[in-house]
């Protein structure tokens, strides 16, 4: 193992990474957000753009961000050393990291402080007579004048409406939420709290990085498995779970000509995935140099795409449970975002026999999907920094530990009785088009200014196996014209914020806009900063803050290997040269050798030396011979002496 490799730290095993993509990837989204976009968009005829989307725009991205990752072995921030005019996408990923994960974790403390609640021998949502309960609290339980009042006052103003009991806990007891974001009010104690828990089990888990954090996932990552393979068994199992699950997968095939459709598609497999984050890259650079990263370019993607509509069974047959048990239709019923996680799901558990359990089991899932995210976000901020200032890498946990408490510190405003209305907020413009932008960035850098050709030489110097074709239309065209698709849809479906119908002031809407602008302006601003201290003329300073500057694998081994490749242009385009060289092979060695090279475009060829008189054929190596009739120990065909291409031979 490298040296650099040893300092930075690497995963145990392949497995921990995997794991840990998808724990980053499998998150709230996937539950309360891919449901409900899939029953407004035509039920099944959404995976029609859904699944086009992943394959041409989810999984390319993926894959490139876990190449650049395993290949330079450094974070978000100095794998721009591809591209250096670029580097401040990567700083544009911290900036964003640094905002989104103060409030999203607020989000995890949500169902520590419901699952708290729920350990009792009847949920305190279950009626309206509690004193957090208005005169505006009505229950639904098959009262069909009760039901007919709730669908009447949704036309009302707000205040006006009726609520169920779940609405109102949620509201009035977990949030105990202000009028609006003009009145922040005082800290909500009890979330304070959880927010607090939340924090120090993060620490916990991510104080030895790599090496903790491989460990946690084997559980956060698979227990949600369980329980959502639990819920889905009980759902089922449930009168009028069949109308709901009908109602979740029933074809809309005309929903197909609506190019909102097609947007909302792309915008949900960009951001279910992380791709722009920093969070993909950072994993791949801690993966070993060899690991075969088009295997898990392939399976992340096909297991969160999955998970997500199979989480789409789960919550529809427990919204048919619930339109069955009050009457109220299912289309009614079914929410996306915070209200289907905290308020109609949670309603429908309340009717369940056993309702706490479930409860239990419910926020458990949703806090172990949270969590994961919340590991990677933080572990890319604390790499890129450690990947910039390497000096500072005796002192990580001290780092890490001062970094949770900063963002517990500015998390803190989420914890208000206004809080609900600031991370909305903070949701709506921080973590949108930034992170779309940093994606287009980063595929134009790979793609366009280092150059597709030169990348995937790369990815198959590093991998050993063929990068076919597609994937070069894909990073080159394809996906840049995806994203700027999902870019300018974002912006051009983009409505003003609002939360329970309450529209934000002004101003607030302005500290959105400038919550977005903190990270897209270090992209421009790096780029006058690099050109300001180059030397020559504007063309000249351009030119070489273009071409790569320290790029290459972060192992002095390979690194060595891959100077020496590139030095005589024998980056292999077609077979590894480890392949070609570990068949057992019939016949005069110099024929096969030379028909096997016929196939690699450039190139490459061995001294090949006379036939050993033992009747074996000899290739001379960095070591010494290497005999096809015997095994060899692992990486030692890596080590052959690289040549001149065949077509320079004599």
């Amino acid at each position: 193992m490298s040296n650099a490799k040893r300092a930075r730290g690497h995963w145990a095993s392949k497995t921990e990474f995997i794991l840990s993509c998808m724990g980053y990837a499998i998150g709230l989204g996937n539950v309360w957000r891919f449901p409900y976009l899939c029953y407004r968009n035509g039920g099944g005829a959404f995976l029609v753009p859904y699944l086009l989307m992943l394959a041409l725009c989810g999984i390319p991205l993926f894959f490139l961000e876990v190449c650049l990752g395993q290949f330079s072995g450094t974070g978000c921030v100095t794998v721009f050393k591809i591209v250096p005019l670029l580097k401040g996408a990567g700083i544009a990923i911290v900036v964003i990291n640094f905002i989104c994960t103060a409030y999203y974790n607020v989000i995890l403390s949500y169902p520590i402080l419901f699952l708290w609640k729920s350990l009792s021998t009847e949920l305190p949502w279950e009626g309206c007579q509690n004193p957090w309960n208005t005169d505006r609290c009505l229950e639904l339980r098959g009262d069909g004048r009760a039901v007919e009042a709730f669908l009447n006052s949704s036309l009302m103003a707000h205040s006006e409406r009726y609520r169920t009991p779940a609405d109102e806990f949620f509201h009035n007891e977990i949030l105990q939420i202000s009028d609006g974001i003009d009145h922040l009010g005082g800290i909500v104690w009890p979330l304070f709290v959880c927010n607090l828990v939340a924090w120090i089990i993060i620490f916990c888990c991510i104080a030895k990085g790599v090496q903790s954090v491989g460990k946690v996932v084997y559980f956060t990552a698979t227990f949600p498995f369980l329980i959502l393979a639990v819920l889905l068994v009980r759902g089922v199992t449930l009168p009028g779970a069949l109308d709901g699950i009908r109602f979740y997968i029933m074809p809309q095939w005309s929903q197909l000509s609506n190019l909102k459709v097609w947007a909302d598609a792309a915008i949900q497999i960009f951001f279910s995935l992380g791709p722009g984050w920093g969070g993909i890259v950072n994993m791949a650079s801690y993966n070993q140099f060899k690991n075969n990263t088009k295997f898990d370019s392939m399976l992340i993607p096909l297991i969160n795409c999955g998970t997500s509509i199979f989480a789409g069974f789960v919550v529809f047959s427990v919204l048919g449970y619930f339109s069955h048990q009050t009457g109220l239709p299912v289309a009614t019923a079914a929410t996306g975002g915070p209200g289907l996680a905290f308020i109609t799901y949670p309603e429908a558990i309340s009717m369940l026999p056993l309702s706490p359990l479930w409860a239990c089991l419910f926020f458990s899932m949703l806090f172990l999907l949270g969590i994961d995210s919340v590991f990677v976000q933080i572990e890319a901020i604390i790499s890129s920094v450690l990947d910039v200032f390497p000096t500072l890498r005796s002192n990580k946990l001290p780092i890490t530990a001062a970094t949770c408490f900063l963002l517990f510190l500015l998390s803190t405003s989420c914890v208000t009785r206004g809080g609900m209305y600031l991370i909305q907020l903070l949701d709506w413009y921080s973590a949108s088009i930034s992170v779309i932008l940093v994606c287009i960035v980063e595929v134009v850098a790979v793609a366009w200014i280092y150059g597709c050709d030169n990348f995937v030489r790369d990815v198959q110097f590093m991998i050993d196996r063929k990068v076919e074709r597609c994937w070069r239309v894909l990073w080159k065209y394809v996906t840049p014209i995806l994203l700027s698709f999902i870019f300018f849809t974002t912006i051009a479906y983009n409505t003003e914020v609002t939360y329970n119908s309450l529209t934000y002031p002004r101003w607030a809407i302005g500290v959105g806009w400038v919550s977005c602008a903190a990270s897209m302006i270090c992209i421009p601003a790096f780029i006058c900063y690099r050109l300001a201290i180059s030397k020559g003329s504007f063309m000249t300073r351009l030119r070489n803050e273009l071409k790569p500057q320290d790029w290459g694998p972060a192992g002095a081994h390979e690194r060595e290997l891959w100077n020496a490749a590139k030095a005589n242009d024998t980056l292999v385009d077609y077979l590894p040269l480890e392949e070609l060289l570990l068949e057992r092979i019939p016949g005069p060695c110099e024929q096969h050798f030379e028909r096997t090279l016929e196939r690699c475009k450039p190139a490459v060829r061995a001294h090949i030396e006379e036939r050993p008189r033992d009747g074996t054929c000899g290739v001379s190596g960095g070591h010494g011979k290497t005999d096809f009739h015997k095994p060899r120990p692992p990486n030692r065909m890596r080590e052959l002496k690289l040549l001149a291409p065949v077509s320079k031979r004599k």
